[in-house]
């Protein structure tokens, strides 16, 4: 991953390419904290000496900072890694892909960063996330959760995966609920608001986001207030540039790209 610092555990070992591509997504989850009793998440660099030392045979391909976008990277993606358990003449876990990525957020429920306690992983400000995404899709990982989206975070929800549900979309979903207010900013209204002919302070407030964040794909400067082609192709910008592909970016709306745009409340 380009924008990982490199520390090659060495024991690299064949995937078994039969198999589709895929990634599996972990916590840390290093400490147990409570929201009654939350605990300060430890720094970075203490995990990666974990993974580096005792925990080598456990190491992840990527151990990322959602609160600071840092990476570690400790093995290729052509690769396995030794996150996940293979148990003895079952499938092979760690293998069984043409990619098997394995990446471990420095997270866990309830942590304490800067003053502030974290209940879930999508609650932290996800730095880096476009870029973890645009690099896990380059490896032909589809944008699909294998067993459908998971809803508790119990190990049982995806046996062979351990998918979190509090992982991040790897996709736009443009049907999830309205998000909660944030002082300052427009909540996610829903994907029906954004039906053509629409007329709202909000569609203005969102064309001028789009321009500043270089996603201006508008024929003209008039009617802005009003959603049309123009939002539909300018949003889809914003979708790309978040690292989003496919039908995750087809200009319509879905909570974890507009929270990231931050549109401004009037």
């Amino acid at each position: 991953m380009p924008q990982a610092l490199k520390t090659d555990l060495g024991d690299h070992a064949p995937c078994d390419a039969q198999f589709p591509a895929r990634a599996i997504a972990h916590i840390t989850a290093d400490l147990e904290a409570t929201a009654g009793a939350p605990r300060d998440l430890l720094p970075l660099a203490n995990l990666k000496g974990f993974f580096t030392g005792d925990g080598r045979g456990q190491a992840p391909h990527i151990l990322w900072d959602p609160f600071t976008g840092a990476f570690v990277q400790f093995f290729p993606a052509t690769s396995r890694s030794k996150a996940v358990a293979d148990a003895a003449g079952g499938t092979r876990t760690n293998r069984a892909g043409k990619v098997v990525i394995q990446i471990e957020a420095l997270f866990f429920p309830h942590c304490r960063v800067d003053g502030k306690v974290f209940a879930r992983l999508v609650d932290t400000p996800c730095q880096g996330w476009a870029e973890l995404h645009s690099w896990i899709s380059s490896w032909g990982v589809p944008d699909v959760w294998p067993m459908g989206r998971p809803t508790t975070l119990s190990r049982d929800t995806c046996p062979d995966d351990k998918w979190r549900s509090q992982w991040p979309s790897f996709v736009d979903q443009p049907d999830q609920p309205p998000s909660p207010a944030v002082p300052g900013f427009v909540p996610f209204p829903g994907t029906s608001f954004f039906r053509k002919g629409r007329t709202s302070p909000i569609v203005a407030a969102m064309h001028g986001r789009l321009v500043t964040e270089d996603c201006d794909r508008y024929a003209t400067g008039t009617a802005i207030d009003v959603w049309g082609p123009g939002d539909v192709r300018s949003y889809a910008a914003w979708q790309q540039k978040l690292g989003l592909m496919g039908s995750a970016a087809d200009g319509v709306p879905g909570r974890f790209s507009w929270d990231r745009l931050q549109v401004p409340s009037q």
